[in-house]
């Protein structure tokens, strides 16, 4: 088994920057409010510093076909920004919480660069999610450690169709009509990818053209 490589989400780490420029949390606290960072407010302009890791092309853009060398670039100039903004700061100042939780996982902050399978943020992976966090409290009726086991992995075989753009409810009726009278050397056939090719390949030519 292959060991696990992190990549930190870029989404998570802004959020402490954010915190230190939300001027209306700041104003509804009063005098326990911290103080706006302009060391914060430079992190999360739209197009500047951690910021602009968080477009959705960045990824793509510097990992195609470029040297890795130029891969690198800009990266490496936030991570030089961060540090040299730290010497600047006290030890007790607010900012540098954030600031050293993504200096010290630089690495992994980074790894995008040379793989641009890896997604900036998890934000799509959270958002997936959602639908199962706000119905934890119907979970508790699963019956039993079985059924737990059984409602998650169903959860993952509908998450799974529709990551492969197929119609959970249509691909589970087919397959449960199909499962018991299929060989075994054919089972893969029903997987949600395999599924889906294997669909369109017997449609009519006339309708896969459409």
């Amino acid at each position: 088994m292959l060991p696990i490589t992190p990549a930190f989400c870029f989404a998570h780490a802004r959020r402490g920057f954010f915190e230190l420029v939300d001027m209306e949390k700041n104003a509804r606290e009063g005098k326990k409010g911290k103080p706006v960072s302009p060391i914060a407010q430079e992190a999360v302009k739209p197009s500047t510093r951690c910021s602009r890791s968080n477009a959705p092309s960045t990824a793509a853009a510097l990992t195609s076909g470029l040297p890795r060398a130029k891969r690198r670039a800009n990266p490496s100039r936030r991570h030089a920004w961060l540090l040299r903004e730290r010497d600047t700061l006290w030890r007790s100042s607010e900012v540098l919480k954030p600031m050293n939780y993504m200096l010290r996982r630089w690495i992994d902050f980074a790894r995008f660069i040379d793989d641009g399978r890896i997604c900036l943020s998890n934000n799509v992976a959270e958002r997936a999610l959602r639908g199962i966090a706000l119905g934890r409290r119907y979970w508790t009726f699963a019956g039993s450690q079985r059924g737990a086991d059984r409602a998650a992995v169903m959860l993952t075989l509908i998450t799974t169709a529709r990551l492969n753009d197929v119609d959970p409810k249509a691909w589970l009726a087919d397959v449960l009509a199909r499962l018991a009278d299929l060989p075994t050397s054919r089972l893969h056939e029903l997987l949600p990818w395999q599924w889906k090719r294997l669909r369109e390949a017997a449609r009519p030519a006339d309708q896969q053209a459409a």
